[in-house]
């Protein structure tokens, strides 16, 4: 009697041995695909972020050749402008040297008619 409970348990635990192994063995596979995800979704995270890197360095190559241009356009109109200045001011400063040569001429000529 002793000998056939005992059995009786033993083959009682051995089933839930086989439940129990078989219970753990399916939520290691349930958490092996939940990591395998999660790989996978750190992987796809990844190749996003360097997207966006390559994106945000194209942007900034397309955004700094932009001001290159802008400055350079700029240094361009301000030469021009100073050139014109420079021009400008050579001509008034041509016209104030002739108005002084016929004064010193005048000058002369007022000095000669005294004289004479």
């Amino acid at each position: 009697m002793k000998e056939k409970r005992r059995e009786e348990k033993r083959r009682e635990e051995k089933r839930r041995e086989g439940k129990r192994s078989k219970r753990e063995r399916e939520e290691k596979r349930k958490k092996g695909r939940k990591v395998e995800g999660k790989k996978e979704q750190m992987e796809r995270k990844r190749m996003e972020e360097e997207k966006m890197k390559e994106r945000n360095g194209r942007e900034e190559k397309r955004r700094e050749e932009k001001r290159r241009r802008e400055e350079k356009r700029r240094e361009e109109k301000n030469g021009k402008e100073v050139e014109g200045k420079r021009m400008e001011n050579e001509k008034i400063e041509g016209k104030r040297i002739e108005e002084e040569k016929n004064e010193e001429e005048r000058r002369r000529e007022k000095n000669t008619k005294q004289i004479t």
